[in-house]
């Protein structure tokens, strides 16, 4: 018997690709900028991804090693790159 769900973000590209798909939905401001809590918040929370904050944490490092996502050093926002772009079609 197993008594653990799978969880479908905890493969870091699984969530990577959520957060693409999250950051693609929302209007970017100045510059492409994304703020960060625009795309945390429905990854977290219960009404959206239901994920966790390593799997957040995972999912982010992933898009950015990847050059899919840019963080400002700041951990304020992110930007949309162009590969991630072409991953969204």
């Amino acid at each position: 018997m197993n008594l653990t769900n799978e969880r479908p973000y905890s493969n870091p590209e699984a969530a990577a690709r959520k957060l693409l798909d999250l950051a693609a939905s929302i209007e970017a401001v100045q510059d492409g900028r994304i703020h960060i809590e625009k795309i945390n918040a429905p990854f977290l929370s219960k009404n959206g991804c239901k994920a966790t904050g390593a799997e957040f944490g995972a999912g982010l490092r992933f898009a950015i090693e990847r050059g899919w996502l840019e963080l400002h050093e700041s951990g304020t926002y992110v930007r949309l790159l162009k590969p991630g772009q072409d991953l969204l079609k």
